[in-house]
């Protein structure tokens, strides 16, 4: 590369915005749109290096080979420990600056983290990324990561990137779905994880999701420019998650034009596009074509260079120095790290249930049990572990063991002898015959729930899977890979035989000349007879039997039912493994249940039978010695769970439904009793609450509502509690939350001590989205304050006034009342009423309708003018007060429209719309859009001269002008 070139830009007493504007002026066209890729070129000619966006970070440095591996994010936020997730975030941060010291091609300083899509579903996929189902909760854990991964001076040390901007919690036809939004859930729900990180400057970049939000692709997102830019007054880099470009006009067609779909990109918003890897060629043509056609100005393309370079700026790239130069690869998995992944993986481990069997004792003899008690999982998202301290290793160092996998091990009869496996580390193709040695015949079967299943061959240890040519071989560690290709799905025949399905490719496993290979043709799948060689369940048992305390490890292989691109379907235990569990607590009532998973599991047998209950995310490379401290009683169980476990998946909504109002989703308006609440986790000592105090008894936008409390350690142990503070107004003109978390705080106290624990909640907080004026209120009403160890585990409360506003009539002459704002639904989706910005509803059944509560008519409403659309054509319906039957005030048919965009404005004349009602819009028909309606009183409707479209009202006719 050429020598530096001096200037402006490159003194670092100048402000950045000055040294932007200089290195901008001395780019050509050309140069400012090479920054507008992941892979940003160089420019030899200024002495400007090439700069990539995007290392992942989630718990640790990721794909970069051996670095340390903390507790995945789900487990983080588990700890309620914020200083403790953001020194988790520094020495991330560090990892990832020692392995840009060393190759700063393989590893950039943007980092893809901390995810701060809030837990809706539990079935999401990626669950185990994400930190909460609360989005307050969420955005303070994620605020604390992002600060750790940013460092603590001007000068970024990394430059953390939120992901996935907006109401993405499902994998399921991810490029493709569309999040139906309300406005109320946009604000109070998804918006609030999003904006404290950027609102604190502690993240400074965002990445848009796969999805689509009310029909518009999450890349294209007005919101990006007219919200979330307005929470900070820094360049804000937005990036796109990979290849998500190209479904612009790939899997959405959303535009049919590459330059065009690019140009609308770079105008919403999108500065960097992550697209085809390391070759930008393509996006800067389409590009080069949108500035040429006349779609994008070169004002646009100043505007994204400016986020990209901004960002390289804040890094220190153009500064003589930086405060992390010093860092070297000696802090990669250096013993402090290793120490703070220790005391993360303790505090986020919760205590479900405990009959008084835990802490152990000095048993001297104890059973570990199960697929997850000798292993260590890495995620997608994980770093490479550089040493594992499973839970038999951790156990083993404090008291007697003996281990069993509990897996049932088979043999596969086929038409000409047995499958065989090769016996060598390299494995060899699986082929049907004779064997001199049972063992090549054996495999231990893994059942990971969903009617998933992986094979590891007994002869060398490794486990089956489809190479490319489609031969099955016994070569590899585990499920593994973007694509996995080691797991099978049992189809089962007549006679109790099976075949195997490859869930990857979906092709059946056949046999041709001896040899087991994947087939497209399910009439040539080898059908195939499993004999039980051993019960796992059984000689599991055996085992427990005779032990002291039988510990079994249960839970998910993190890339396998339940990963990025698969949703689960349920969430039961895997049934191999609930089976096990049965086994060894009859053999052995003093087994302990240790899950160690990314996301709730519906454990109700366990919870009735089982004397205790542990969880865990997957914990890392210390979570052997984390897991066996618990176990012992060196740590109390200081983790509490940050998302809702149910009883069943049948108490959840749709997976594709994202109106957590409407549904009674999540601990905020479910009304089912849960398993385990939000916010639940045991100790082993006793904890009692006393003097609650408020410093007001009513209050106002403005206020600080300060809550004391006195908690006491009264067992005999001591002890980590966390202290929640929640709060519920008692009436609203709007549905509310059942319960609302506001605050926190963990103590620990020794045996009998005390302490005042004092947390304080803004008013203006307590606001929710009021769809009548387009604004957050703070409500005149009545609220209460609950203090307790869960959502559900309530020891004091009080109440208390605010003193705010009240929400009047809806004034439908004040404002148009725009579709998406409607108090109340049915049978109707929300979508996007022209490309680039608008919100307007879809009617998807017959009868569908909206309602808008408490609209002020006053002496009447003349007219309505809506604005529609409609492919097919249809009929709205105007009523008051029941969508089935209210009076009807009005109808308008609807002529076939060209497209969905061709939104005319139809006129419809009123009878009877006077006085304060509920005014339903009946979608008499599917298939047609309403975007806003707007409202004439009857003492502005003129006398003469008469208008047309009052001439037409007059004899029946409706229609409109574009």
């Amino acid at each position: 590369m050429n020598e530096p070139v001096p200037g402006t830009f490159r003194d670092p007493g100048r402000p950045i915005a000055a040294r932007i504007a200089d290195l901008l002026g001395r780019l050509t066209v050309e140069e400012k749109l090479g920054l507008l890729h992941q892979y940003q070129a160089a420019v030899p000619r200024l002495g400007i290096g090439a700069f990539r966006t995007g290392t992942e970070a989630l718990h640790g440095p990721a794909w970069l080979g051996p670095a340390t591996v903390f507790p995945q994010a789900i487990g983080l936020a588990s700890t309620w420990d914020p200083d403790l997730v953001r020194s988790v975030g520094a020495a991330t941060g560090d990892e990832v600056v020692a392995f840009h010291r060393k190759d700063p091609a393989a590893a950039g300083l943007n980092v893809w983290a901390p995810v701060v899509n809030p837990l809706r579903d539990p079935r999401w996929g990626r669950n185990e990324e994400g930190y909460s189902e609360d989005p307050w909760l969420t955005g303070v854990m994620g605020t604390a990561y992002a600060r750790g991964l940013r460092g603590d001076h001007p000068t970024l040390k990394t430059a953390p990137t939120l992901k996935h901007f907006l109401a993405y919690n499902n994998e399921s036809d991810r490029c493709v779905t569309s999040s139906n939004l309300p406005p109320r859930v946009l604000h109070e729900y998804e918006l609030k994880a999003f904006r404290p990180a950027i609102a604190a400057g502690a993240a400074v970049s965002l990445m848009p999701s796969y999805n689509l939000v009310n029909g518009r692709p999450a890349t294209l997102s007005p919101l990006i420019n007219d919200v979330v830019r307005s929470w900070t007054d820094e360049d804000l880099l937005v990036v796109s998650d990979a290849h998500a470009p190209a479904n612009l006009t790939g899997s959405q067609a959303y535009y049919a034009d590459p330059a065009e779909a690019c140009a609308a990109a770079v105008r919403a918003g999108l500065d960097s596009f992550t697209q085809d890897d390391d070759r930008p060629g393509d996006t800067l043509r389409h590009l080069r074509t949108a500035l040429d056609r006349g779609l994008l100005t070169e004002a646009d393309v100043d505007t994204a260079a400016r986020h990209a370079l901004a960002i390289r700026f804040r890094l220190g790239e153009f500064d003589p120095g930086t405060p992390y130069d010093d860092i070297t690869e000696a802090v990669v998995n250096r013993p402090e790290h290793q120490a703070l992944a220790r005391r993360a993986a303790a505090q986020s481990i919760v205590l479900l249930k405990n009959d008084g069997i835990l802490p152990l004792g000095e048993p001297s003899r104890v059973a570990v049990i199960g697929p997850l008690a000798d292993t260590l999982m890495e995620d997608w998202y994980s770093g490479t572990l550089p040493y594992a301290v499973t839970a038999h290793a951790g156990l083993a160092e404090r008291c007697v063991t003996e281990f069993h996998e509990g897996v049932d091990r088979v043999a596969l009869h086929a038409p000409g002898g047995l499958v065989t496996a090769g016996q060598d580390f390299g494995g060899a193709p699986l082929a049907v015959g004779a064997a001199p040695d049972p063992r090549l015949t054996w495999f231990d079967l893994f059942d990971w729930g969903g009617g998933a299943y992986a094979l590891r061959a007994v002869a060398n240890g490794r486990y089956v899977t489809a190479g490319d040519d489609g031969v099955l071989v016994n070569d590899q560690p585990g499920p593994n890979g973007w694509e996995v290709r080691q797991t099978f799905r049992l189809d089962e025949r007549p006679r109790g035989t099976v075949v195997l399905r490859h869930i990857s490719t979906g092709h059946h496993v056949g046999l041709v000349d001896g040899t087991l290979r994947l087939t497209g043709d399910p009439d040539a799948a080898a059908v195939l007879t499993m004999e039980l060689v051993e019960s796992g369940a059984q000689a599991a048992a055996e085992l427990a039997a005779g032990a002291d305390v039988a510990i079994v490890v249960a839970g998910d292989h993190p890339l396998v039912n339940g990963r990025e691109t698969e949703d689960r379907t349920g969430l039961g235990l895997p049934p191999a493994q609930e089976a096990l569990l049965r086994a060894v607590h009859a053999a052995n009532p003093a087994t302990v249940l240790v899950i160690s998973s990314g996301y709730p599991f519906a454990v109700t047998w366990a919870e009735d039978n089982v004397p205790a209950i542990l969880w865990s995310s997957h914990g890392g490379q210390e979570y052997g010695h984390a897991l066996a401290g618990v176990l012992f009683g060196d740590e109390d169980p200081g983790g509490r769970l940050t998302q809702t476990w149910y009883r069943s998946a049948r108490e959840l909504p749709d997976l594709f439904d994202y109106d957590i109002i409407a549904t009674d989703s999540t601990y905020l308006y479910y009304r089912g009793t849960p398993l385990y609440p939000f916010g639940h986790g045991l100790s082993y000592t006793r904890f009692t609450y006393s003097d609650l105090s408020l410093s007001h008894t009513t209050a106002g936008p403005g206020d600080v509502l300060t809550v004391r409390v006195t908690v006491a350690n009264t067992g005999e142990r001591p002890g980590s509690e966390v202290v929640q503070l929640y709060t519920h107004q008692r009436r609203s003109r709007v549905k509310q939350p059942l319960r609302q978390l506001r605050g926190f705080e963990r103590v620990r106290l020794a045996p009998g001590e005390s302490r005042v624990v004092t947390m304080a909640v803004d008013i203006e907080d307590l606001a929710f989205w009021d769809v009548t004026r387009g604004r957050f209120v703070v409500e005149e009403a009545p609220h209460k304050v609950q203090v307790g160890r869960s959502a559900r585990d309530i020891r004091l409360s009080a109440r208390f006034t605010v003193a705010g506003e009240r929400v009047p009539a809806r004034d439908p002459y004040a404002r148009p009342l725009d579709a998406a704002d409607n108090d109340e639904y049915d049978g109707i989706v929300l979508c996007d009423a022209a490309r680039a910005a608008g919100d307007a509803v879809r009617g998807t059944d017959a009868g569908g309708w909206i309602a808008f509560r408490e609209v002020g008519f006053l002496d009447g409403a003349a007219s309505c003018a809506l604005t529609v659309a409609s492919s097919e054509g249809g009929v709205l319906t105007l009523r008051l007060g029941d969508p089935l039957f209210g009076t009807v005030v009005g109808a308008v048919s609807v002529a076939p429209s060209m497209d969905r965009y061709d939104l005319v404005t139809v006129g419809c004349p009123l009878a009877g719309a006077a006085g304060t009602h509920d005014l339903y819009v009946v979608f008499e028909n599917a298939g047609v859009t309403v975007s806003r309606l707007e409202f004439t009183p009857v003492a502005a409707v003129p006398v003469a001269p008469e208008t047309a479209p009052a001439r037409e009202a007059a004899h029946g006719v409706t229609g409109g002008a574009r």
